[in-house]
C-alpha cells in the first residue's frame, strides 16, 4: 500500500461533525478499541487533519503530529490504524506474533506474512474470520510492527494444511506513510532499521511469554512471500481431520514438515536451531560481543547511554553471523545484573536511572586487561541505502549516483586538527569529524567529572565552537552538552561535496549541494514552458539531457548557457514539472531533497 513515495494531493482540518463521523466509523471497525484509547489516539481537543492522495487512500492524522488511521478506498469501509496508533494502544487488535526476530525483516521489506512464519500458541491456533484486522509483533516485544488484512478464515487455514498467505499487510513500520511523518519515531530499542528485535527493557521486566525453541528458531525466506512471489514449498502434511479434535499437534507436525531452500541463510538457521549453549557459554558469547561492540561501534561521544540502548544497537549487530543472543539465557538472566558484573570488573561503569529504572553506561576504561588484550573482528562495511536513493538503482552502472557530504577543517578549529595528528588540509565526513573532537576531548580529558555527559571547556575547544559566533559583551560558555559537541563543530568548518557516477572518477567541489531547479512558467498566452538549472551539480550533461527529455516527453526542447557562464538552462516545451521530477529520482539517481520545484502557472 505505501511501499512508494505519493504525493498527497490536498490537506484539509476536520470539522466537528466529521470528527465525531471517524471517531463512530473507527469504532465499528475496531471493536477491541474503547473510548479510552480512542481518546488517546485522538485526543478530543486536538485537531485532526485529513490528507487525500492521487491513489483515493485518506489519511488521518494529529495536527503537526502522526498519522493514526487510514482509509484504503476513502469511504470509510476499509480503515486501519497506523503503527503509531497501535504503539499507543496495542491492545486496539490481535496479533500475530512471527517465529522470530529474522522474520521481521521480509515484512519490513513490504512482502506479506505466510502462515508458516506465524508461532503457534501452546493453546492452539487462534480463530478468526477472513477480511479481519490483525496486527504483527515480534517475540519479546510489546509494539506491533505491521498491520495488515486476514485472507482466509482459521477454519480455512487448517484446511489447506497452514499453507499460503495469512496476512495481507497494508501498513508496516518504515514504508512511506511512516517516513512521511514529520516527527516519525520508534517506541523501543528493538525497532532497528531493516530489523526489530526484542525490547531488552520489556525482556527484563519479565513479563513476556516464554516460547520454545522449536517454535522461536529464525526462519527463512521461505516462509513470507511478496505479492508477485510464488507460494511455499511445503511437503506432504498431515491428515486435516485429525486437527480438529487435536489441533496442537497437528500443527507441531505441519511446521516440522516444511522444507527449507538450501541457501546460505537457511542452512545457518538450521546449524544455530541444533547448538543449546550452556549458561557459561552464553555469558562468554555475551561478552565477546560487549568488546566487539566497545571496539567497533561504541563511541565516547555516545555516552552515557541506556542499557537498553546499548543492547540493541551495539551488543546485538556485533554477535556472530546465524547466531541468536539472549540474556535470559545466561547466568545473569538481566540486562542490568550482567552490566552490573561487568561494572564490578573495573571495565566499565553503569549507574542506575531512577526516574526511568534503567541502567546506564557512563563510562569505558579503555586500558582495562580484558578490553586490551581483546582483538576485535574486522567486518566488512553493509552500505545502506537511504529512503530517498533506494529507487535510485538502475541497472546501467552509469546511472548510479553517489553523493557525499565531506567538510574541510577550516581557520577555527584546524588547531584541534593538528593536536590529535589529522592532516588539516583532508576532507571528512561529519562523522569523522565529530570522532576528531571526541578524540581530543578524551586526550585532554574534558568530561565534566560530575557529569560524563558534559564537557568542560578548554581555550583551545572553545575557540574552535564558539570564537567568531559569540556577541561582543557575551560570555563565552565554560561547558557543552555532549550531543551538541559534533554539530557545533562540523558546523564550523568549510562544506565540500563530492560526486560519482557509475564507478568514474570523483568530483569534488566546494561549498554545500545546490539542488537543481525545476520551474514551470506561461509564455505566449497559454503556453507553458519547463525550466530545469543546476543539473551539472549531479554530473548530468545538459545536451544529452535535452535529448533525453525531447524522447521521453515527446516535446520539443532547447538548451542554453546561463548569463553570467553560471551553468546550462534546459527548456522543455509543455507543463511537465511533475513527471520530470520523478524522472529524475528514478533514472538519474538524484535525491528528491536536491530537487526545488516550483508552478508559477498555479495560483
Amino acid at each position: 500500500m505505501f511501499k512508494k513515495a505519493v504525493e498527497a494531493k490536498s490537506h484539509q482540518r476536520l470539522s466537528g461533525a466529521d470528527r465525531k463521523k471517524l471517531r463512530r466509523t473507527v469504532r465499528n471497525r475496531l471493536p477491541l478499541l474503547t473510548d479510552e484509547l480512542l481518546d488517546a489516539i485522538l485526543p478530543p481537543k486536538v485537531e485532526i487533519t485529513l490528507s487525500k492522495f492521487q491513489n483515493r487512500v485518506h489519511v488521518y492524522s494529529i495536527e503537526g503530529g502522526c498519522p493514526m488511521f487510514f482509509d484504503i478506498d476513502g469511504r470509510g469501509t476499509e480503515i486501519f490504524p497506523t503503527v503509531f496508533a497501535l504503539w499507543e494502544a496495542p491492545e486496539m487488535l490481535p496479533s500475530f506474533m512471527l517465529k522470530g526476530a529474522e522474520v521481521s525483516r521480509y515484512v519490513l521489506g513490504g512482502a506479506d506474512l505466510m502462515f508458516p512464519g506465524i508461532w503457534i500458541p501452546s493453546q492452539g491456533f487462534p480463530s478468526f474470520s477472513a477480511g479481519e484486522i490483525w496486527a504483527v509483533q515480534v517475540p519479546g516485544n510489546p509494539a506491533p510492527i505491521a498491520v495488515g488484512c486476514t485472507t482466509m478464515s482459521s477454519e480455512e487455514a487448517l484446511k489447506a494444511g497452514l499453507r499460503g498467505k495469512a496476512l495481507r499487510i497494508t501498513h508496516y513500520y518504515r514504508d512511506f506513510l511512516w517516513e512521511s511523518a514529520e516527527g516519525h519515531y520508534v517506541p523501543n530499542a528493538g525497532f532497528m532499521e531493516n530489523v526489530v528485535m526484542e525490547d531488552p527493557s520489556y525482556l527484563a521486566s519479565g513479563s513476556v511469554e516464554e516460547i520454545s525453541d522449536s517454535s522461536a528458531c529464525p526462519q527463512t525466506s521461505t516462509e513470507i512471500e511478496d505479492e508477485s512471489g510464488d507460494a511455499n514449498n511445503i511437503g506432504p502434511s498431515t491428515s486435516v481431520t485429525d486437527a480438529k479434535n487435536d489441533t496442537e499437534e497437528h500443527l507441531v507436525g505441519t511446521m516440522n514438515e516444511l522444507n527449507l531452500t538450501d541457501d546460505v541463510s537457511a542452512n545457518e538457521a538450521n546449524i544455530d536451531k541444533q547448538i543449546i549453549l550452556s549458561p557459561e557459554e552464553v555469558d562468554a558469547l555475551l561478552d565477546q560481543c560487549l568488546l566487539q561492540a566497545l571496539h567497533t561501534t561504541l563511541k565516547e561521544k555516545d555516552l552515557p547511554i541506556p542499557g537498553s540502548t546499548l543492547w540493541a544497537n551495539h551488543v546485538l549487530p556485533c554477535r556472530p553471523s546465524g547466531r541468536t543472543l539472549d540474556i535470559k539465557k545466561s547466568s545473569h538472566k538481566k540486562l542490568s545484573k550482567w552490566l552490573q558484573s561487568k561494572a564490578s570488573t573495573g571495565m566499565i561503569s553503569v549507574k542506575e536511572d531512577k526516574h526511568k529504572k534503567e541502567i546506564v553506561l557512563i563510562s569505558v576504561n579503555r586500558s582495562h586487561p580484558d578490553y586490551k588484550s581483546f582483538k576485535p573482528e574486522k567486518k566488512k562495511a553493509e552500505v545502506s541505502e537511504s529512503p530517498g536513493e533506494r529507487s535510485t538503482a538502475q541497472p546501467q552502472s552509469e546511472k548510479m549516483l553517489e553523493i557525499i557530504e565531506v567538510y574541510k577543517p577550516s581557520i577555527h578549529n584546524s588547531a584541534i586538527f593538528a593536536s590529535v595528528g589529522e592532516d588539516k588540509g583532508n576532507l571528512y565526513t561529519a562523522s569523522e569529524a565529530t570522532d576528531v573532537v571526541f578524540r581530543y576531548i578524551e586526550k585532554e580529558n574534558l568530561v565534566k567529572p560530575t557529569n560524563k555527559s558534559t564537557v568542560v571547556l578548554d581555550a583551545i575547544l572553545c575557540d574552535s565552537l564558539f570564537k567568531g559566533a559569540i556577541k561582543k559583551g557575551s560570555a563565552y560558555p565554560s561547558e557543552i552538552h555532549k550531543k551538541d559537541v559534533g554539530s557545533t563543530f562540523v558546523g564550523r568548518m568549510q562544506p565540500h561535496h563530492v560526486v560519482m557516477r557509475g564507478g568514474g572518477e570523483p568530483v569534488v567541489r566546494k561549498g554545500a549541494i545546490k539542488p537543481v531547479q525545476i520551474m514551470t512558467e506561461r509564455r505566449q498566452g497559454n503556453k507553458k514552458v519547463t525550466k530545469v538549472t543546476g543539473m551539472e551539480t549531479f554530473l548530468i550533461e545538459p545536451d544529452l539531457f535535452g535529448s533525453e527529455l525531447q524522447k521521453k516527453f515527446a516535446c520539443s526542447t532547447s538548451v542554453g548557457e546561463l548569463p553570467g557562464k553560471k551553468g546550462y538552462e534546459v527548456l522543455i516545451q509543455g507543463g511537465v514539472i511533475d513527471n520530470l521530477a520523478k524522472y529524475m529520482v528514478e533514472h538519474y539517481g538524484v535525491p528528491k531533497r536536491f530537487i526545488e520545484v516550483l508552478d508559477k502557472t498555479r495560483k
